[in-house]
């Protein structure tokens, strides 16, 4: 067998892996910024060990398994161990979800470009991904945004932010890593729905370009992005029948078809309002893809402020990610309802 042959069907069993039915992706992969802000916001101290806690309470939820598939870490996570000296990816593995690693260093300031952002990390990429594999990473993400607002997004900064996405999922497949490509268009903004399927269309549409100019084997990757929503302060929001026939119609025309699957992100969404439109879309049905769910803050809102810090609650905690999880379940089977939100953990599941 040859060995780019053996490449392959190794990227494609971590594909299939990752696409199970009815599961989705855990992006627990937020930068020290990030989560620092979502910890300062209960009053929870962001140390290392926090840091380590509140991880290593999310991947140890029990039943997790059974809706999610893989997990997205950042460098510090795929790094840290247990409290009991179990390496973090060896958790996941040991329970049958795939370890996947952020490689992306974070967003920048485009220079010269008001208000537009690129995203930093290429350099020293084909090392670190080397190093990945090698300890236990199966798949790997990259993030770049698009905002909307008054003369953006540009073409400039559409076209670097695909190229950059292009050469991370070219030089992930080459060290045999799954690359999930996600190119974000932000919420944020007054625009209308029309507006962010114009915009998401464009992007996505130069992501693509830039892959297939790259090399790219598109069997071999997925794609995470948003569903197409009216802006934050739209004075006229869409609702979820609307959010669904325009995000559709919106990747039809620019998601090839080869690509095996699409991973939604939350995105800012509350955790209810990302389940029932998600729920929404996949009732829609039609789509050529397999369609997933890779939330961060969509999976753990309610977890982290039930954690809270403490250990006395981390049972609680474990119990509302379930629950998440559980519904965000049901909405990829097109079977979400209200009655769903009322689950009891420990009540037998009706679907």
């Amino acid at each position: 067998m040859k060995p780019g042959h053996e490449l392959g069907t190794s990227l494609q069993a971590t594909v299939s892996a990752l696409l199970a039915p009815a599961k989705g992706i855990l992006a627990a992969d937020e930068s020290f910024s990030t989560l620092g802000k979502r910890f300062a916001a209960l009053g929870i101290p962001s140390t290392e060990d926090n840091r380590r806690a509140y991880r290593e309470l999310l991947f140890g939820t029990p039943g997790l398994e059974e809706f999610i598939s893989g997990a997205i870490l950042s460098d510090e996570t795929f790094r840290q161990d247990t409290a009991s000296g179990t390496p973090m990816p060896e958790v996941l593995t040991g329970r049958s979800m795939v370890p996947g690693i952020k490689v992306d260093a974070g967003l920048a300031a485009f220079p010269g470009f008001e208000k537009e952002m690129f995203t930093q990390g290429l350099d020293g990429l084909r090392q670190r991904l080397a190093e990945y594999r090698e300890s236990g990473a199966r798949f790997t993400k990259w993030r770049a945004v698009t905002s909307i607002g008054r003369g953006r997004p540009t073409r400039t900064c559409i076209r670097s932010n695909a190229d950059a996405l292009a050469l991370f999922a070219s030089l992930s497949q080459e060290a045999g890593l799954v690359p999930i490509v996600e190119p974000e268009v932000l919420m944020d903004g007054t625009h209308t729905i029309a507006v962010c399927e114009e915009v998401t269309r464009a992007v996505l549409q130069a992501v693509f370009d830039a892959l297939f100019g790259h090399g790219v084997r598109l069997e071999a990757l997925l794609l995470k992005t948003g569903m197409v929503l009216s802006g934050t302060d739209c004075a006229e929001q869409a609702d979820d029948a609307q959010v669904a026939e325009a995000t559709l119609r919106c990747f039809r025309r620019s998601v090839p078809a080869a690509v095996p699957g699409i991973v939604f992100l939350s995105g800012g969404q509350s955790d209810v309002a990302a389940t029932r439109r998600l729920d929404a879309i996949c009732r829609t049905g039609g789509a050529p893809w397999t369609l997933g769910f890779s939330f961060g803050r969509g999976l753990q809102n309610e977890a982290l402020k039930t954690w809270n810090g403490s250990p006395a609650n981390v049972a609680a905690a474990q119990a509302a990610l379930l629950h998440r999880a559980r519904c965000d379940s049901l909405a990829l089977l097109g079977k979400y309802s209200a009655e769903a939100e009322r689950f009891e953990p420990g009540q037998k599941a009706s679907a």
